[in-house]
């Protein structure tokens, strides 16, 4: 990962999420008190992505827009919420003086600029999935596009590769590659297809220690992860950074550093790990890690 991204967030599960990569201008979920812990920081975001209609992921919209909101705003979420238009109707009327905030339904694969050479692509989740009909649940993928020269023209003099740039243009003498500088999952259970290989910086909530405490196996329950699982898709992800957060607030400090260092241990995971603990707010996130 070329210069890491300075990670802000808070994550306990039930209470509130919210993420914030401040040099992208980007934010995933706004959860209950982000506008407060992240005070005229919040200006940089230019893009907002909402993973779903829970309350701990979206208490602290009406605030950041109140603050926030305006042309330079975009508010992306599930296109078959109706959680998101009813609360962007609720905004213009609470605040009517607050204007040009756009609101964007993201379907299933559907990619954001959001400028520097990333973009953000939409992908469902577990967390909804056959509990509620459409699409209603969403993780987040920051890709990042780099142009690579050709392999037939290395070693081709600059001189001949600036002639045929300008007479064949950019693609004649470069192409493109994609990596995933940022994978976020929001509240899902664990995914093993792939979705998260190779990611440069990894957040995934880890909402149960104790798998007895979770749901589950009951279809009728919203799904959560269990941290067990996680890391064990972890290790066969190999992500840059795992971050680990959405934990239950049943859970003590003590109880989940323990837990996760021990799994991490189980499965051979030996990148930094970082963890976002229940009732704690992080300017540093990567920073700090096990």
């Amino acid at each position: 990962m070329s210069g890491r991204p300075t990670l802000r967030g808070a994550s306990t599960a039930l209470f509130s999420t919210w993420y914030m990569v401040e040099q992208w201008g980007v934010m995933f979920d706004c959860g209950d008190g982000a506008s407060a812990a992240l005070m005229h920081k919040a200006r940089k975001v230019r893009h907002l992505f909402l993973s779903h209609a829970d309350r701990d992921h979206v208490a602290g919209l009406l605030a950041y827009q109140q603050l926030y909101g305006g042309p330079g705003l975009t508010i992306h979420y599930p296109k078959d919420s109706g959680s998101f238009p009813a609360l962007a109707d609720f905004c213009r009327r609470f605040d009517p003086w607050i204007e040009g905030t756009r609101w964007r339904g993201l379907d299933d694969g559907e990619r954001v600029d959001i400028g520097r050479g990333l973009s953000v692509v939409a992908r469902e989740n577990s967390h909804i999935r056959g509990v509620r009909p459409g699409l209603k649940s969403l993780s987040y993928f920051v890709e990042r596009s780099v142009r690579k020269l050709r392999p037939a023209l290395r070693g081709m003099p600059g001189a001949e590769i600036a002639a045929l740039r300008a007479a064949r243009g950019e693609d004649a003498v470069t192409v493109e590659r994609r990596g995933l500088a940022l994978a976020y999952s929001a509240d899902t259970g664990v995914l093993t297809d792939g979705r998260y290989d190779g990611a440069d910086v990894l957040i995934h909530e880890a909402t149960f220690i104790d798998r007895d405490d979770s749901s589950e196996g009951d279809p009728a329950r919203f799904r959560h992860s269990v941290l067990e699982d996680v890391l064990a898709m972890a290790a066969a992800a190999r992500p840059g950074h795992l971050v680990l957060g959405h934990f239950s607030g049943r859970y003590d400090a003590a109880r989940i550093e323990g837990a996760v260092r021990e799994g991490c241990a189980r499965h051979g995971l030996e990148g930094p790990v970082s963890l976002v603990l229940p009732g704690t707010v992080s300017h540093d996130i990567l920073a700090r890690t096990l």
